[in-house]
C-alpha cells in the first residue's frame, strides 16, 4: 500500500501541474492534482509553524503506532484482521509523512509547470515543510442548492468535494474497520496485560508463602 501510494504521488507530481486533472470516469472519478500543507482530505493547518508542528506530530504518531503494532504481534490471540487495520493506519501515516518531510527538498514547485525530480536549484521547501500530494476526486453529485435552503441556498453543492490520496484512504479504512468490528479488542488487550502482570515471576514470588517457617 505504501509503495503504491508513493509511486502514484511521484507520477502525479512529475506529470501534471498543480490543478491539472485527468478524467477517468466522467462526472464521477477524476485524478485532480492538488497539494495541501495540512491534514487528510485537503484540510489545512495554520501557518509555517503550524506545518512544522504537524510534521513533528506525525513523526511521533508514526513511532507510537509502529510500537503498538509491534506489541500486537506478540499476542497470539490477536485477530489477523485487527492487525491488518493497524497496519493500514501505520502505512497511511508513513505515506503522508514522507511527503511532509522530503517532497519539499526533492521536487521543485508545481505552479504552472510540471515539477522536476531533484532539481539543480533545490526543492521548493525545506525539511518538514513539504506539501502532501492529493489526487482522487469523486464529484458524484453536482447541483445547485434550492434558494429556500438556509445559509447555503443558491450555492453550488458537490458531493464528494475533498481530494485525497491512497494514504488517506488507508488510514480511513483502518480506523472505520476498527470502530465497526474490533472496538472490544482494546479492552481484551488491557485484560490480557493485567493478567500477564499478575502472573509474572515477580508477582508470584511476592505472593507465594515461604516453604519453611523461620525457627
Amino acid at each position: 500500500m505504501l509503495i503504491i501510494d508513493q509511486v502514484l504521488k511521484i507520477w502525479i507530481k512529475t506529470n501534471l501541474s498543480l490543478g491539472e486533472e485527468i478524467v477517468v470516469i466522467k462526472d464521477f472519478f477524476i485524478l485532480h492534482f492538488v497539494e495541501n500543507n495540512g491534514m487528510a482530505f485537503g484540510f489545512e493547518f495554520a501557518g509555517e509553524y503550524g506545518k512544522m508542528f504537524l510534521s513533528i506530530f506525525r513523526i511521533f504518531a508514526v513511532i507510537a503506532i509502529g510500537w503498538y503494532l509491534f506489541r500486537l504481534t506478540r499476542h497470539k490471540e490477536i485477530p489477523f484482521g485487527f492487525l491488518v487495520c493497524i497496519a493500514l493506519i501505520f502505512s497511511g501515516a508513513i505515506g503522508n509523512i514522507i511527503d511532509s518531510l522530503f517532497y519539499g527538498m526533492i521536487f521543485n514547485h508545481s505552479y504552472g509547470q510540471v515539477a522536476g525530480f531533484l532539481p539543480e536549484g533545490g526543492g521548493y521547501a525545506t525539511f518538514l515543510h513539504g506539501r502532501v500530494v492529493d489526487m482522487f476526486y469523486f464529484p458524484m453529485i453536482q447541483t445547485t442548492l434550492p434558494e429556500w435552503v438556509p445559509f447555503w441556498g443558491g450555492n453550488e453543492f458537490i458531493f464528494f468535494r475533498p481530494v485525497f490520496n491512497i494514504a488517506d484512504s488507508s488510514i480511513t479504512v483502518g480506523i472505520f474497520s476498527i470502530l465497526l468490528f474490533y472496538r472490544k479488542q482494546f479492552n481484551t488487550l488491557d485484560k490480557e496485560e493485567q493478567l500477564s502482570e499478575e502472573e509474572s515471576p515477580v508477582s508470584q514470588e511476592l505472593t507465594e508463602e515461604p516453604l519453611t517457617k523461620p525457627e
